[in-house]
């Protein structure tokens, strides 16, 4: 059984098996989440990521967590809003599986989620909140090793947007 739960505060700091980050294309740092990650697990981090030869809008890489407390970095391009016919919204909904399953391959018990693409990317902040939840709200295989996924807000009103979503469906079992 899969808890979903929320927390707002700084992702690096989460006691989790993997977390998430919001990267960009190049997988080499930037600013907002990536920029935070990338500063808490040091060079180390820089030099994994550069043998990952960057990674597709949609599609997701992992690495080790190296000075953060997580094992596992699991880096995911979300898409640049661009009005919403460009197929943001599947490709944003991509970056959550793609990551959910690389942290299962992984073995990881628990993996943190910043808020994809809704900073400098300009995702409109409800309807990506809504996709979020409705990935990690899927139903999870009988096998999974997932026992906890974490919704990380960067403020209060995104953490009660997000509980707000969750309260109005079951998670999925």
């Amino acid at each position: 059984m899969t808890e979903v739960r929320v927390w707002q505060g700084d992702i690096t700091r989460l006691a989790v098996d993997a977390i998430v980050n919001a990267a960009n294309s190049s997988l080499l740092g930037g600013g907002g989440v990536d920029g935070a990650i990338h500063r808490a697990a040091g060079a180390e981090l820089v030099a994994a990521c550069r043998l990952l030869h960057g990674c597709k809008t949609g599609e997701a890489k992992i690495t080790r967590g190296f000075r953060l407390s997580a094992a596992h970095v699991i880096h995911t391009v979300g898409p640049v809003w661009r009005g919403g016919d460009n197929g943001e919204a599947e490709l944003l909904a991509s970056c959550y599986r793609r990551s959910l399953a690389l942290a299962e391959q992984a073995g990881a018990a628990s993996v943190a989620f910043p808020a994809i693409s809704c900073g400098i990317y300009g995702y409109p902040l409800e309807q990506a909140a809504a996709i979020a939840v409705e990935e990690v709200c899927r139903q999870r295989p009988a096998h999974s090793s997932l026992e906890e996924i974490v919704l990380v807000a960067f403020d209060s009103s995104m953490a009660e947007r997000y509980q707000r979503l969750l309260g109005e469906r079951p998670v999925a079992r």
